[in-house]
């Protein structure tokens, strides 16, 4: 029986462990130098004015989102196709999410999709970049700055892409970053918000640590220099939406990682198209001609006459000991967003419905390719199941 092919597997070597360890022996576990550091390194790669690290993408998500002065009585455009911590940051900060839908080819945001929903209260719009599919910023800011509204960008997926021959997220003036293990750099858990401005920037650090006006390390930094204690104040509701030391330990090691893990997840797609180039009824997702992905989710678009609905084919590569997940999830067609007004979403309702994220992780071997490219064409043909180990050779895939 062969080995269970899974969805998704962080790429991790004895460098994470190391740099985790030494973060346990050097007793600053907590938020400190190294998420400093992990700041500085990701600021850098970006080119941004500065970056505040988190405990989450939700929880930057939210402080972009108060940081653009997003409030009750705003109305905020945002994709429903989307994790549904996009729309919920919304509410967290006392707005309204208003659903647009997206272009069927990138499952992004467009300028016309949105103008199609904004509204006089209109005070934001999160560009999604999803899947890791470089969503056209520019554009969108050519559409909002004129009329006051702020693009944040949700580039949750998106580390290693590129825009324009820059790193996605370098021309937003608020852009959020997830370090989820499904995510290509991971530190566990974490997030990270990179701003245009150092003082929002600062802004931002105070608020993720309660409100606090001296951070614990320029208290320590005082106790260390003899000098006499700093008492801190709290001038603004807070939150604690710290990372830890030992994440951002981690997560130095995974920056240097990142260029490799673009290069690799690209090469495997490529190989993908290839595969799947003569399989009626599939649609791999793209570059779009703007920008290249890093592939953080290699998805799939089962065209209308498919032999298999989206689901049965999910079983049916379960069966055959490949996991894959069901493409983006439609927000407003959750029981929590069940009450909000929202325009016809069909493009929306259509990729969700149809699509599919196939296997993709930087150790995939050719084999394990073969095999979820050979399962996907033998369900094409109208084939019985292969069942665990079994399916179509590779070589009857590219004939």
């Amino acid at each position: 029986m062969s080995e269970r092919i899974p969805v998704m597997r962080p790429w991790f070597g004895p460098e994470e462990a190391e740099a985790a360890a030494e973060a346990v022996r050097s007793g600053w576990v907590a938020q400190g130098p190294r998420v400093a550091a992990f700041e500085a390194a990701f600021a850098e790669r970006l080119g941004v004015a500065d970056a505040v690290a988190v405990s989450s993408c939700t929880t930057a998500l939210h402080l972009a989102l108060i940081g653009a002065g997003v409030g009750p009585g705003d109305d905020v455009v945002v994709p429903s196709l989307s994790f549904i911590a996009t729309a919920n940051a919304v509410r967290y900060v006392g707005a309204r999410p208003v659903f647009a839908d997206v272009a069927e080819e990138s499952g992004n945001l467009t300028p016309d999709t949105v103008e199609a929903v904004r509204t006089p209260a209109t005070r934001a719009v999160i560009l999604v970049d999803q899947g890791g599919v470089p969503a056209d910023l520019a554009a969108m800011r050519a559409l909002c700055d004129p009329l006051g509204i702020v693009v944040v960008e949700d580039a949750a997926c998106a580390a290693g892409s590129v825009l324009r021959g820059r790193p996605v997220g370098a021309g937003a003036a608020f852009a959020t970053f997830s370090f989820h293990p499904r995510k290509l750099l991971t530190t566990g858990e974490g997030g990270m918000v990179t701003v245009d401005r150092p003082e929002v920037g600062a802004r931002l650090r105070r608020l993720r640590e309660h409100g606090m006006s001296v951070s614990a390390a320029d208290r320590d930094a005082a106790d260390r220099g003899g000098a006499a204690p700093v008492l801190e104040t709290y001038d603004e509701l807070g939150f604690n939406y710290r990372m830890t030391d030992v994440q951002a330990a981690i997560g130095l090691v995974q920056l240097g990682r990142l260029d490799a893990m673009v290069a690799r997840r690209r090469e495997l797609a490529a190989r993908y198209r290839k595969l799947l180039a003569g399989v009626p009824g599939l649609r791999l997702v793209d570059d779009p001609e703007f920008g290249e992905s890093n592939y953080q989710a290699c998805w799939v678009l089962l065209d209308t006459g498919f032999p298999l609905g989206r689901d049965e084919l999910l079983a049916r590569l379960a069966g055959a000991g490949i996991s894959a997940r069901r493409g983006i999830m439609a927000a407003h067609l959750e029981p929590v967003y069940a009450d909000t007004p929202h325009v016809p979403l069909p493009a929306t309702e259509r990729i969700t419905r149809d699509s599919l994220i196939l296997p993709l992780f930087h150790e995939m071997t050719e084999a394990q390719q073969d095999r979820v490219a050979a399962e996907l064409a033998a369900a094409a043909e109208g084939a019985a199941g292969a069942g665990v180990g079994a399916g179509v050779e590779a070589a009857e895939v590219r004939a």
